[in-house]
């Protein structure tokens, strides 16, 4: 029998992927230029270790019958800190503490962002902080337009009020990065927890984090992401249907030595907004964050849909936002992925920047509107897409052995061809959004 399971590991190990471990390192070179990494000697150890692993719990390991484009997808033991080669850099070193969250002092998450060579070395493992001029699709552009453009309610009493606000902004021009956000990080990007706590149950589906490390999230780059302000959706946003699908790939919810592609805490699936504050000054520290906070983001959406064959569908598509604010000026972006067959590359949009201040004021509560609209009409239009991606997934994504056959090999690429949002669909819902202002 030995010989027949040996034979079995062989006919896979041919057709599994190269360079499985760090699949975003390859994913951006042309298939015919990527090294062969298949080296008989290295192909037996694998032969040997899923032996074992067989003789041991009698049945396979789960890569053993996942098809080649899903193995490295799946959630996976967290790995030691990758920050170490931050250390060598900085300069600095470890913190002999760990917070509940795992975070970092802000002079510690700041320090690598601070170099010039950053952004370089973003674009060479394919994330760039501009846009290109094929850029997002139209209906991602009418959108965008949408969310600055349409009205919101703000908050009757603040430091933004009027009459009070030259005066409020004079003391914050003395003020360091915790004054900037302690005083308006919330009056530049809402709270969705809050403004659901005041009747907005729409936004119950979200959940956020402050200063919190995304220690679930598959690293992209050092350091590990900690967002001064994040949102994403919960547990209870997706059915018990969706949850099972879709847990193969983020693990046991209670496990906190599990990393993911597609959780960026314990309690956080799918990110898609992050806001950076920094101390009066250029916002290139918060923007270079929020760019890599951002690709981790993406990377997870772009892949949950290339299991499906359903690529094309976000390909060009504004996928998350951004914020990058100190006391005075405010940048906001949308991300998006160009996806060219097996390639993917992540781009940043750039949507409006401005001065809260100038103008007497004119444009305090821009972002804020701006922020409320995603929450309001983009959101689940996202939500709805993801759901809709999870939906096609297989149902019997279970590992024991006498339960997985060929079907789950051939369920992946048979015709997923329902329930697809297309670029029509997201038009129509600007559309109907313009349309129905009552609706918010």
């Amino acid at each position: 029998m030995l010989i027949l399971v040996q034979a079995s590991v062989r006919n896979r190990k041919r057709s599994q992927p190269q360079n499985p471990e760090h699949p975003q390192a390859s994913s951006n070179i042309p298939f015919s230029k990527r090294q062969r990494t298949n080296h008989p000697i290295v192909h037996r150890k694998k032969q040997r270790s899923m032996i074992e692993h067989w003789r041991r719990e009698l049945q396979w390991p789960k890569d053993f019958f996942m098809p080649d484009a899903m193995s490295y997808i799946l959630a996976r033991k967290r790995s030691p800190s990758p920050d170490r080669g931050e250390q060598r850099e900085t300069g600095l070193s470890e913190p002999s503490y760990v917070t509940p969250s795992d975070q970092k002092p802000r002079e510690w998450k700041i320090a690598p962002y601070s170099s010039r060579d950053y952004s370089y070395i973003l674009q060479i493992k394919g994330s760039f902080q501009f846009s290109v001029d094929e850029g997002i699709t139209d209906a991602s552009e009418e959108l965008c337009k949408l969310l600055l453009e349409r009205e919101q309610t703000v908050p009757a009493e603040s430091i933004f009020r009027d009459d009070i606000f030259g005066k409020a902004c004079q003391k914050l021009s003395y003020g360091n990065e915790a004054r900037v956000i302690q005083d308006i990080a919330r009056l530049i990007v809402p709270s969705a927890e809050t403004l659901a706590t005041f009747g907005s149950i729409h936004l119950d589906v979200l959940v956020e984090s402050v200063n919190e490390g995304w220690n679930s999230i598959i690293p992209f780059y050092v350091p590990r992401p900690q967002p001064d302000y994040a949102v994403g959706f919960k547990r209870t946003a997706f059915t018990n249907e969706q949850l099972d699908k879709i847990k193969p790939f983020v693990g046991d919810p209670a496990g906190f030595d599990v990393e993911t592609y597609f959780m960026a805490t314990v309690r956080m699936y799918f990110p898609f907004l992050t806001s950076e504050v920094c101390e009066a000054g250029s916002l290139t520290i918060a923007d270079r964050k929020n760019a890599h906070s951002m690709t981790v983001a993406l990377r997870g959406i772009v892949d949950i849909f290339r299991l499906v064959k359903r690529e094309h569908e976000v390909h060009r598509q504004i996928l998350a936002f951004s914020v990058s604010h100190n006391e005075r000026d405010v940048n906001l972006y949308g991300h998006y992925p160009i996806i060219d067959k097996e390639k993917t590359t992540f781009y940043r949009h750039p949507i409006h920047a401005f001065s809260i201040i100038a103008l007497d004021g004119k444009e305090k509560w821009t972002a804020y509107k701006f922020i409320k609209n995603i929450y309001d009409i983009w959101m689940p239009i996202h939500l709805k897409r993801l759901c809709s991606v999870i939906d096609s997934l297989p149902s019997d994504l279970n590992f024991e052995m006498s339960k997985l056959g060929e079907s789950v090999r051939s369920g992946f690429s048979q015709g997923l061809e329902s329930h697809h949002l297309s670029d029509g669909e997201t038009a129509g819902a600007v559309f109907a959004a313009n349309n129905d202002q009552s609706a918010l």
